[in-house]
């Protein structure tokens, strides 16, 4: 029986029944705690050598950063992740709820510091774009459920003035529709894709 991490197990998942049906080439981060991601490549999510292809937060956006706990400087994951948000605001808010609720409130400091946070992932996701080319980038974890607009907006905003277009076209960031399922739900597709290949492999 294969092995899948959580990442692709979950686009594995919104690649069958949620955000991604009908595409090939897919990006998928979740923010959460930190970042997780995944990438479909013509159909096909990508492993890599070893096992680590699409972790995504763990990409730089801040070569002169701190390093995280893959020895990565300034990653996407420190930058966004719900595990730094106390350092970013200097011990203003534990989470990134609070953040939001802050910035959403009128806070000015609140609103530097998520916008901070935007910009870095809309930098990852455009060098992202320009590595991948996917059709859509599919957004899900529990920072994208709880902030909705106030992530979606400035995001998209911000894409507009770093990504590259050629034919004038943004790439599609839409939200993750499976939820906390997602995992179990890609896991058992697995599953059965194994089990429907198996015979043959006798």
């Amino acid at each position: 029986m294969p092995v899948i991490n959580d990442g692709h197990a979950a686009l594995n998942a919104e690649t069958w029944l949620g955000a991604g049906r009908g595409c090939r080439d897919l990006v998928m981060l979740t923010l959460g705690t930190g970042v997780g991601g995944a990438i479909l490549v013509d159909g096909n999510v990508l492993i890599g050598s070893t096992g680590r292809g699409g972790h995504l937060g763990h990409i730089t956006v801040n070569a002169t950063g701190d390093k995280d706990i893959v020895n990565t400087p300034g990653s996407l994951e420190d930058a966004i992740g719900n595990c730094t948000v106390a350092r970013r605001t200097g011990g203003r808010f534990t989470s990134t709820d609070a953040l939001i609720a802050a910035h959403l409130q009128g806070d000015r400091a609140a609103t530097e510091a998520w916008h901070a946070s935007i910009v870095a992932l809309a930098a990852a996701l455009a060098s992202i774009v320009n590595a991948v080319d996917p059709s859509r980038i599919i957004l899900g974890g529990g920072i994208t459920t709880s902030a909705g607009e106030a992530l979606f907006a400035p995001l998209r905003a911000r894409m507009h003035d770093v990504e590259w277009r050629p034919d004038g076209t943004p790439v599609e960031i839409v939200a993750a529709e499976l939820g906390d399922e997602a995992g179990a739900i890609g896991a058992a597709k697995l599953a059965l894709d194994f089990s429907e290949a198996e015979p043959q492999n006798r």
